[in-house]
């Protein structure tokens, strides 16, 4: 069973709809994938009903942007959460709004130097999206600056750049906290990925585990041999479940669905966690 349980629909910063993710899914010959925009649960519906049509299972999820008390950038994955609880929404919402603005501010600093304006970024954002830097990559592109998203996150839209600037992001125990509380089940994106800039040191791992931490994901491209390696033994020694994923993007990443993936157990394990009520939907 192929299961590819991380990808990304234009409800948040992927390039396609959340029904043509559906399908993206199908033609690849997934039979299990879910939906963790950033942020947001607005595709759900959709790319369930169309899963669920063509013959997919598929695991209602969100990826949540959180930043350590050391300025480290986190991203937890949650998994079967309840859509409606109120805490996690509002820790949410404030997040959505903290990324608007530090988009704004990024588009202002750009605008000194290339001609990137705000109405430019929009064209790019579905009705309803998270904000983000992909989205001011995708204006960049098709203005001439870069030849890609990969090109702009490299250098103008890094965290090294003049043009970066940070925002409100919630703790990750705080957010695991949270997607608990809600029901849902709480792992950890692409944790050891350098190229994306610091990682979470042994001291964040112990924080995220003990508040709650589920699972782990551990074959990403992001992640190198090595960090894989340490992946699983911190997995091994916590009994964490291990996952893995492509982060597909649609056109806006090289990130390919099913390049990873994600064995029956660990799924297993994941929907024996979730207390919410909200299930896999299988076909």
């Amino acid at each position: 069973m192929r299961i590819d349980l991380h990808t990304h629909s234009n409800a948040s910063d992927g390039t396609e709809s959340p029904a043509d993710v559906a399908r993206a899914a199908h033609r690849a010959g997934l039979n299990v994938f879910a939906l963790t925009d950033h942020d947001t649960t607005a595709g759900w519906q959709e790319a369930g009903d169309t899963a669920v049509s063509l013959g997919v299972a598929f695991v209602p999820g969100m990826e949540i942007t959180c930043t350590t008390a050391g300025g480290i950038s986190v991203h937890m994955l949650s998994y079967l959460h309840g859509p409606d609880h109120a805490p996690l929404l509002d820790a949410i919402e404030e997040s959505r709004r903290s990324r608007l603005s530090r988009a704004h501010k990024m588009v202002d600093l750009l605008a000194q130097d290339y001609p990137i304006s705000w109405d430019d970024v929009m064209a790019h954002v579905s009705p309803e999206a998270t904000v983000g830097r992909p989205h001011i990559a995708d204006a960049l592109v098709e203005l001439g600056v870069v030849p890609n998203r990969s090109a702009a996150f490299s250098d103008m839209l890094s965290g090294r750049s003049k043009y970066y600037v940070r925002h409100m992001a919630l703790d990750p125990v705080q957010a695991i906290k949270l997607v608990r509380a809600a029901g849902g089940v709480p792992v950890c994106a692409h944790p050891m990925a350098p190229l994306r800039g610091r990682v979470a040191t042994p001291a964040d791992f112990n924080a995220m585990i003990d508040a709650g931490l589920a699972g782990v994901e551990v074959a990403h491209r992001d992640n190198p041999d090595e960090s894989r390696a340490v992946l699983m033994k911190l997995a091994a020694d916590h009994d964490l479940i291990v996952t893995g994923s492509s982060d597909y993007h649609g056109a806006g990443k090289p990130n390919r669905l099913g390049e990873n993936s994600t064995s029956v157990r660990s799924l297993t394990r994941i929907c024996e966690q979730a207390t919410s009520g909200v299930e896999v939907r299988w076909p």
